[in-house]
């Protein structure tokens, strides 16, 4: 890359625009087909909410579908099977290709942009999980086009979407598509944390950052803990579907029940991950058109983090009428109750908000407004259904359907729109319509009232979820009639949005800066914004930036803050505190690339290898996958194309890669999260069938070697060691017998490796007989992928010593790959423990 040699200064008038020219050339995206390769935020974020708004166009025309199929009694407009396949790729498509994704997009666009700093910390991260997001939802949707479609509703109960009941390629679709699409919503949700934690701008300590960020950070964390048991649920349908490993299976000592614990692990939290970025819209904008701070932000926050934790507490409530006992039904009733404390905390805030300053109904108020309403009747709904004697009555009847949609639509549809109204003007310079937009309003809230508002009524009266037709004489024929009138015409006031939004680029009027008089930094931008968003970064100490200080965004495009220079070409932001916001390195950004793509193209392939059976092909391209993914890692650090002109330092603070603590450190540890979280559901998948499942069956004699284990688990240990011993060196700048001692760990990894591989091949497990084989089969090739990746992964560092990549000048990669060897020891020990140890102590 050219060395460009031109600094800002204030007293330069020239220089503000030549470091915008400069700027633009090291963070400029590339137009014709390399575009597939940018990994720039705000491209990205826009990429992932236009998708999300074409599957959410897919899943409206299923839903309208739905509704004129129940329109009438007795209807013939599609067949029972069809019926199916419709019902449940609207719930798919809705859940998974709309909501998380599009609030993902829009956090991956405003986050960057609201804590002052140019791009999110690991970008071609953001580009692999776009494309995830896409070939995953190119995938499931494909098996609509192809009457494949999954029709064991969007929950995939077992045994409904087992082999027995669904022979055909719906349920594998779903499984597969859905999994490959969590791989993009977990790689969004590590990034969204660690850069939220780790570049807010200089002087944004925790307390004084927005509180959309706070929103999205709790979002972020919730994804990271609650996907891991759905992909673990996931795999192990889709294994006893292709391979026949009993896990659901009673006959075989499994339990269908353990598929709803793994997917309401994941589906309860889902709801409020689905809500706390709506309410993170509303909690920005009612401060804005009430012209005041909002009222009790440390009780927002507080309301934040609890919603969170209660959160993962509320499962079991969405299962009460299965059997399980009175005890655990009454406290996961009395934790369902509880969680609308903390909702009830948000809403006192922003009606005391709203109370104390002076509102001005503009368009996204009225959307605001219409949330408030919707929102709070679907709160009421679920504290009833939260009672077990009420839930009894009305599970699976139209009443949840009703509730659900209060909840999910009021809950985010409605803020999403006030969001998208409110940031129009950012995205692309010029005002909505005003007129347009409240027809658009008007008619979604009439509509969307006259169908769920309705169908209340209609589960009260017993009309059971997921029918495709009743008799005339069953009383609901009315409700239905005016449930699918009220559901086109909320279909009309979203296409009339649309068509808003569509004019807009076009005729909207040219937008003044900041032309809601916000207080967030993200108006402190150009309109639309540039690729790097700010020429400096400010020094932040106020939760209201352009409110206290209105000169702000000139000075910024001015060059009169921090990283004002553009003389190295490298792609750099600041890193600070996780807590203080103290100034702490210059982290330096890796730039466009063909590798993300490139990854999830091998990915697609794997998934549609397995979905028709051709396991060789899919066995080749993960190992295709596999190098694309190494070779991009390669990429990283000191490496010229990831530290351009590294020659040039920043002096103080030091680049990140000649540190001990950069973002790559950050990144490895919520990624462990997310994989403790998969670990934990497993321990939890082999304990409950232990104790639960009628037909488990336990041997005599662990067909396991603990001897052997035990080795493996000692060479994990060794291995650690060394990395220590290595990562203590390099903190006192000592890196003599670096690359022997990195190869040294790796050996003793693929020492681990062939020793786990020893017992699983001498353990003769009959994995297609009994479930309890079976789990033992899957936590063995789990060890095997983390002892194998943590052996490989210290031969790339010893490589990279070699090439100069890594060492005391630039120490930091180690230490990464220490965290995986700690998390191997403890994961691989507690393995040993519950697979070897217990079942000898304890006995079958």
């Amino acid at each position: 890359m050219t060395t460009i040699n031109r600094q800002a200064t204030p007293q330069d008038p020239q220089g503000p625009q030549g470091l915008h020219d400069d700027l633009h050339e090291i963070w400029g995206n590339p137009r014709g087909l390399k575009a597939l390769t940018i990994v720039n935020h705000t491209t990205l974020g826009l990429r992932f909410m236009v998708t999300g708004m074409v599957f959410f166009l897919i899943g409206g025309i299923l839903a309208m579908l739905v509704r004129t199929q129940l329109a009438m009694p007795d209807q013939d407009f599609m067949s029972p099977e069809i019926y199916n396949q419709v019902f449940t790729m609207h719930g798919t498509v809705m859940m998974f290709l709309f909501a998380i994704p599009m609030l993902e997009g829009l956090a991956i666009y405003m986050i960057p942009k609201m804590i002052g700093t140019r791009d999110l910390v690991c970008p071609r991260l953001t580009s692999l999980g776009y494309f995830c997001y896409l070939f995953g939802g190119i995938i499931l949707t494909s098996s609509l086009i192809l009457e494949m479609a999954p029709a064991s509703g969007w929950f995939m109960y077992t045994p409904l979407s087992s082999s027995e009941y669904a022979p055909d390629l719906g349920s594998d679709f779903w499984l597969l598509g859905i999994t490959f699409v969590e791989i993009s919503a977990l790689s969004a949700g590590v990034e969204l944390v660690v850069s939220i934690l780790r570049t807010r701008t200089q002087g944004m300590a925790l307390h004084k950052m927005p509180l959309f960020a706070w929103y999205i950070l709790a979002m972020a964390l919730m994804i990271v803990v609650g996907f891991p048991p759905l992909i673990l649920g996931s795999v192990l349908l889709e294994l006893e579907r292709a391979v026949g490993m009993p896990f659901f299976e009673v006959a075989g000592g499994g339990d269908p029940v353990l598929w709803q614990h793994l997917f309401w692990l994941f589906g309860h939290p889902e709801v409020y991950i689905i809500f706390l970025p709506a309410a993170g819209i509303v909690s920005t904008l009612i401060p804005v058109f009430a012209g005041r701070p909002i009222v009790g932000y440390g009780w927002v926050v507080f309301a934040i983090i609890t919603t969170g934790f209660i959160s993962f507490g509320l499962w079991v409530h969405h299962m009460f009428t299965v059997g399980i006992p009175q005890l655990a039904q009454a406290f996961f009733s009395a934790a369902s109750m509880l969680v609308a404390v903390p909702t009830a905390i948000q809403v006192f805030v922003w009606l005391a908000t709203l109370w104390l300053g002076k509102p001005k109904m503009k368009l996204p108020m009225l959307w605001i407004v219409g949330f408030l309403v919707i929102f709070v009747c679907g709160g009421l709904t679920g504290v009833m259904l939260a009672l077990v004697p009420f839930n009894w009555q009305v599970h699976d009847t139209h009443f949840v359907v009703a509730h659900m949609h209060y909840v999910l639509v009021g809950g985010m549809f409605f803020p999403l729109m006030a969001g998208l109204y409110y940031w129009l003007p950012l995205f692309s310079g010029r005002m909505p319509s005003e007129t347009i937009g409240k027809w658009g309003f008007w008619l979604t809230f009439i509509g969307f009232n006259a169908t769920f508002l309705i169908m209340h009524w209609t589960g009260l009266l017993g009309m059971p979820r997921r029918v495709y037709t009743y008799d005339t004489g069953m009383g609901w024929d009315i409700y239905n009639l005016l449930s699918s009138v009220g559901g086109f015409i909320m279909s009309a006031g979203i296409a009339m949005v649309l068509i808003d939004i569509a004019l807009h680029f076009r005729y909207g009027k040219p937008a003044k800066h900041n032309p809601w008089n916000a207080d967030t930094l993200e108006w402190a931008n150009s309109m639309p914004p540039s690729a790097y968003n700010y020429v400096s970064l400010p020094t932040i100490e106020t939760r209201h930036p352009l409110w206290d200080n209105p000169d702000l965004p000139r000075t910024m495009a001015e060059g009169q803050h921090g990283l004002a220079v553009a003389t190295h070409g490298r792609r750099e932001l600041w890193g600070t505190d996780p807590l203080t916001g103290k100034l702490r390195e210059t982290i330096h950004l890796p730039g466009n690339s063909w590798w993300p793509l490139f990854a999830s193209l091998a990915l697609a392939v794997v998934c549609i290898s397995l979905l028709v059976r051709w396991y060789p092909l899919a066995g080749i391209a993960v190992i295709v996958a596999g190098v694309f993914l190494l070779r991009w890692s390669w990429e990283n650090g000191a490496h010229p194309k990831a530290a351009p002109d590294a020659k040039v330092m920043p002096g103080d603070p030091p680049l990140h890669s000649r540190t001990m603590d950069g973002p790559g450190l950050w990144t490895m540890s919520v990624f462990l999260i997310a994989n403790g979280s998969f670990f934990l559901s497993y321990l939890f998948g082999w304990f409950y069938l232990w104790t639960v499942s009628p037909e488990w069956s336990m041997p005599e004699t662990s067909p396991l070697s603990l001897v052997v284990l035990v080795g493996a688990g000692i060479a994990t240990i060794a291995g650690m060691g060394v990395m220590e011993k290595l990562v203590s060196g390099l903190r006192q700048q000592r890196d003599a017998g670096l690359a022997v001692g990195l190869y040294i760990a790796s050996g003793l990894g693929a020492l681990q490796v062939l020793l786990i591989g020893w017992v699983l091949y001498s353990a003769n497990l009959a994995v297609t007989e009994t479930a309890h084989d079976a789990v033992i089969l899957v936590g063995l090739i789990y060890a095997l992928f983390h002892g194998g990746l943590a052996a490989v992964l210290s031969l790339l560092q010893g490589l990279r010593v070699g090439y100069g990549y890594v060492g005391a000048h630039a120490p930091f990669e180690p230490a990464v790959v220490a965290q995986l060897w700690r998390f191997n020891v403890v994961t691989f020990w507690v393995l040993i423990g519950a697979l070897a140890v217990l079942p000898r102590v304890i006995g079958g």
